[in-house]
Formats: C-alpha cells, structure tokens, sequence
C-alpha cells in the first residue's frame, strides 16, 4: 500500500448561508469520545473542541438552530459485537461534554445507529425549521459524520463540514470521510469553520 496515491479532495475557503434556512449538527461530541476517561475516547476530539464552539457562538448569535447528536446504546448493544461498550443510555460517558453544553431549547437527538437519521425525529425536526443547509461538526469523521452527511445529502440537504470540527482515530479516515462528502454527497468542505458565514 506504501505509495497510495490520495484522491483530490475540493477544499472550499468561504461560504455563506442563510442564517434561517442553516442548522448546525453537532455530532456525538460525548464524554465517551472526547474526555481523557472516555470508554472510546478519539485522541484528537478535545481539539476540535474551541472551532466548534465558536462556531455555536456565532450560529446561536445570528440566530441558527443547533441540534445535538448522542449516541445511545442500550448495555447489550449489537453494536458492542464491534467496539467496546460505550455511551451506554443515562451513563457519564454518554453526556455531552461539558464544554459543548446544549441550551435547553437546542434538541437532543439519541441515536442507536450511526446514521441520525434512522428512526429519529432529526429529518422532522429539520423541516419544522425551514432548514435547507446542514453544518456538521463532531466525530467519528468516517463513521457518524460521514453518516449523518451522507443521510442528510440523500434527503436534500446541502452539507457543509469544517474540517477543524471534525475528528477522526487517524488521519486517513479524516481525509476518507472528506473525500466521501465532497465527491459522493456533494458536501462542501472548508479547511477552517472560520469560513463559514451567518447572513
């Protein structure tokens, strides 16, 4: 495999959205994933987490939706047949982690899967809100991320992922996922959320 030749992936500098048809979906940024005592902790995870959180301050500033993802499994997950047991329903580890706090009207979406859209109220929810742009920040990048962009391209919605929000457990499934997003889904990807605009 040594030489293995990267395809291209179409990085965007700048974009603006529409502060009321844009939501941002933060994914699975949960203790189990992020914290030091994580029961899957992805190692790079804490450093996304100042990008996303200005990036919630100047959404929830212009007046953007932001929506939660959690995983939530019950103790005897399938799932568990591939990872170690990890946010388990109403344990620490399945929290969100404090430095990404929810406002009580930002909803909570609880998953089983690593698509947020399956039998949840996520597609509903979005709806409701007139959205018709997704920012998506959070992690795994080529498990839930690429999950939630892929379910939420296939119904319609135009997808922009800030690579400084996203983590990944190396930086191959990094560069994968964005690849996926930006030629599978027709996804923008920006280096920096920085670039992403609120008008």
């Amino acid at each position: 495999m040594r030489g293995l030749e990267i395809p291209e992936i179409l990085w965007t500098e700048r974009v603006e959205l529409p502060k009321d048809r844009t939501a941002i979906l933060v994914v699975d940024m949960q203790n189990d994933f992020v914290h030091e005592r994580g029961a899957l902790r992805v190692e790079v995870a804490l450093a996304t987490v100042p990008a996303i959180r200005d990036l919630l301050d100047r959404g929830r500033k212009a007046g953007v939706r932001v929506i939660f993802t959690q995983d939530w499994h019950s103790p005897d997950d399938p799932e568990f047949r591939i990872w170690p047991a990890h946010c388990v329903a109403g344990t620490w580890g399945a929290e969100i982690i404090a430095e990404l706090s929810p406002k009580p009207e930002e909803p909570q979406i609880k998953k089983t899967t690593y698509d947020p859209f399956f039998r949840t109220d996520l597609e509903r929810i979005l709806r409701d809100f007139d959205v018709e742009n997704l920012v998506i920040v959070g992690t795994v990048a080529n498990i839930c991320v690429l999950h939630a962009a892929g379910s939420a391209s296939l119904r319609g919605f135009r997808v922009v992922v800030p690579k400084d929000g996203v983590s990944a457990l190396t930086e191959f499934d990094l560069l994968a996922a964005f690849r996926q997003i930006t030629f599978l889904y027709r996804g923008l990807a920006l280096p920096s959320s920085a670039g992403i605009l609120f008008v």
